[in-house]
């Protein structure tokens, strides 16, 4: 049975499952079932009509359908009702440009870019500002000011802080895993991927094991993807180079695989180096999804430096952290590449307990039992546990405020503020479930499953 045909049966009996009809949605979207998408939107939309999603996907129907003016109204009433929805604005400005009004087109692909960056349309720029040589006004690639990458190869080079050309930070990290709490299986997994054959080389070498390599962290959002990738370099006292998508991206076409390759050239001249990339799928997309996009050429120089095709990657560690790994082109997975996906699931009683610990120091918390209070914060992801310190704190500084003393933080204060929170995770689990469920090619999603208790 396939992908569309599994979704298709899903959805039929999931009805009201909205991440389902989404991903029922667009995979007819991909199989060129135009009118299913349509129809399939249109339930999404109903079920969720304070989204924007959903709505934007019948105008996107509409657009593959060549029904470009019934496109244009739909586009229209979302930009109305989610001003600040990009990707619709992106829509917007390539109908106009297929209605002939370049410069509607041009304020609308300028107003998504203002909105958000990320949003950029590689292909559509190329169509718009190629010729013209007007491009919008993007923000600096890095947090510096710089607006561009250093070309100067004369640069001062200083070992303790190597110059990075305005693409960020080189950092030092001084946590270890020690700091990091839970979460063993997914250390194992890291030491013997990266962190053994580093310190044992001669070993690995004579197993034929290379130096260096990728790992794919992925799992709901706030649960320590980051933490434990810079840990990761503190294990070793290595590098690390910490990328977002601003650094790399560019309006020009090329600039992005120029931008890529550079920072790899950067992490491979300060060897050991963890690189690290967050939201990684923005930069390793499923190219099935992007068939007419110039971003296919920045999957591909990815692949090759990864690949180690223009430079060795001997020592050179690479991460790559993602809440949607289903949108990860599956060449990334191949061996050499990220051919170790591991699974970063919210922290059990335990690894709560030690968060909880870590949290509470510096705090007027008053005979603190961190057991109690993750036995009462199932599903919580650390950042989840960290709201509630911060909304039990501004409670208590209100009390204080009023009484001009401290007043002590109590166990019960913090379960009593955990009741009025909810795990962010649930969310990320509704989707992932779907596709572990019907999109499980290989046993990609074997983890979920098992954390779930539904693995068969």
């Amino acid at each position: 049975m396939s992908q569309l045909a599994a979704l298709r049966q899903a959805a039929s009996v999931s009805p009201e499952n909205l991440p389902l009809q989404m991903l029922y949605a667009q995979a007819c979207l991909d199989e060129f079932s135009f009118d299913e998408a349509r129809t399939a939107f249109e339930k999404a939309a109903q079920l969720a009509p304070g989204d924007p999603g959903p709505k934007l996907g019948v105008a996107r129907a509409l657009y593959s359908m060549g029904r470009t003016s019934e496109a244009v109204i739909r586009t229209e009433a979302v930009t109305a009702q989610f001003p600040r929805h990009a990707p619709a604005w992106v829509l917007l400005a390539r109908l106009a440009l297929i209605e002939g009004s370049r410069d509607a087109a041009n304020a609308h692909y300028r107003k998504a870019i203002e909105l958000d960056g990320t949003a950029a349309d590689p292909a559509l720029e190329q169509e718009l500002y190629i010729e013209n040589g007007k491009p919008p006004q993007r923000a600096a690639l890095s947090s510096s000011g710089a607006t561009g990458f250093d070309t100067d190869d004369s640069a001062p080079h200083d070992d303790e802080n190597p110059d990075t050309g305005g693409l960020g930070e080189f950092e030092r990290p001084t946590i270890a895993f020690s700091d990091v709490g839970g979460m063993d299986s997914v250390k194992e997994e890291i030491r013997m991927k990266i962190l053994y054959p580093l310190q044992n080389p001669d070993l690995f070498r004579a197993y034929g094991k290379k130096i260096g390599g990728g790992v794919l962290l992925y799992g709901p959002p706030g649960c320590g993807k980051t933490l434990l990738s810079r840990a990761t370099a503190g294990e070793i006292k290595a590098n690390f180079l910490a990328i977002g998508l601003h650094e790399i991206l560019d309006m020009w076409v090329g600039n992005s695989e120029k931008n890529l390759h550079k920072i790899f050239e950067l992490a491979r001249d300060n060897a050991p180096t963890v690189l690290f990339f967050d939201e990684v799928d923005a930069l390793a997309a499923d190219r099935h999804d992007l068939r007419h996009s110039a971003q296919r050429t920045v999957i591909n120089q990815f692949l090759a430096e990864m690949d180690g095709t223009n430079g060795t990657n001997d020592g050179l560690l690479i991460l790559g952290a993602t809440n949607a790994p289903w949108h990860i082109d599956a060449a990334f997975r191949r061996p050499g590449r990220f051919d170790r996906v591991l699974f970063v699931p919210p922290p059990d009683d335990e690894a709560r307990a030690a968060v909880i610990e870590v949290m509470a120091k510096g705090k007027p918390v008053h005979n603190l039992d961190a057991r109690a209070l993750a036995k009462k914060t199932t599903d919580f992801s650390g950042a989840d546990l960290k709201g509630v310190f911060d909304m039990t704190i501004e409670r208590a500084l209100a009390k204080a405020m009023k009484e001009g003393r401290i007043v002590p933080i109590t166990t019960d204060d913090l379960i009593k503020t955990a009741k009025d929170v909810k795990p962010t995770a649930r969310a990320w689990f509704e989707s992932a479930k779907n596709y572990a469920l019907y999109a499980n090619q290989g046993g990609f999603y074997d983890d979920v499953l098992a954390y779930l208790g539904l693995k068969k």
